[in-house]
């Protein structure tokens, strides 16, 4: 049963910045508005979810992680107190881009980058590692439908799905990228998946193979980048 506003506020942790280290959701999710936290069971990682894909995919201090479709923040949160690596969240809708934004800022959490904009604006060539949790499906599944602030439509699964997989393709040999839920689409045959958690909802992929002749023709397009999302420029719209 979802709780009361006054319950809400009642039960919250004890320092402002504890929930940075909390194990459970319902801690966790405290930091944001109400309406945004009631959206966590559906479409926010769940705490431990964040934490085991974080140390999956950050393999030294450098590490440079995209989170494809952040939401509110919350891997890229979690991910930079449970590692040393360094995180960015790509977010479409500007209102969750501006929520993450202010709670990084609030809270002083290092390594971490919230980006407003979209996905085929992004060079993963700033990126070492990649997670995915269903970022596209709300496009064919309506039942999963945030808001009524985005255009969705099946077109745009494809289009979104279609350009991450090619660009994965052009990522070097080893890249890590972790996938939560789903059917994992948007991960090319190069990839194996070679460790899974969770009743195997969360794998990890890991770039084995070269890209065959035919998909790296496909995936060769010049990227137009004018500047990575870690400026803040370009299509980028810092809110």
């Amino acid at each position: 049963m979802l709780k009361s506003s006054s319950q809400r506020t009642s039960s919250r942790i004890h320092s402002d910045s504890e929930f940075l280290h909390s194990h459970k959701d319902q801690d966790f999710d405290q930091v944001y508005p109400e309406a945004i936290g009631r959206l966590s069971i559906c479409h926010w990682s769940p705490v431990h979810v964040c934490r085991t894909a974080a140390q999956l995919l950050v393999v030294d201090p450098d590490t440079r992680v995209l989170d494809i479709g952040c939401g509110p923040g919350k891997f890229c949160i979690i991910g930079a107190t449970a590692t040393k690596g360094h995180f960015t969240g790509v977010e479409q809708r500007g209102k969750l881009a501006r929520i993450a934004q202010d709670v990084v800022r609030k809270h002083d959490v290092p390594r971490v980058n919230i980006v407003h904009g979209n996905i085929q604006d992004v060079s993963f060539r700033d990126f070492d590692a990649f997670y995915l949790f269903n970022p596209f499906e709300e496009n064919i599944l309506p039942s999963l439908r945030i808001d009524y602030d985005m255009e969705l439509e099946p077109r745009l699964y494809t289009d979104y799905t279609t350009h991450v997989q090619q660009q994965l393709m052009r990522m070097p040999m080893a890249t890590r990228v972790v996938t939560y839920c789903g059917d994992s689409t948007e991960i090319p045959d190069c990839y194996a998946c070679v460790k899974t958690a969770f009743n195997e909802k969360l794998k990890l992929w890991v770039k084995k193979h070269p890209a065959p002749d035919h998909a790296r023709a496909a995936a060769s397009q010049p990227d137009d980048h004018s500047s990575s999302p870690q400026m803040g420029g370009g299509n980028f719209a810092i809110a």
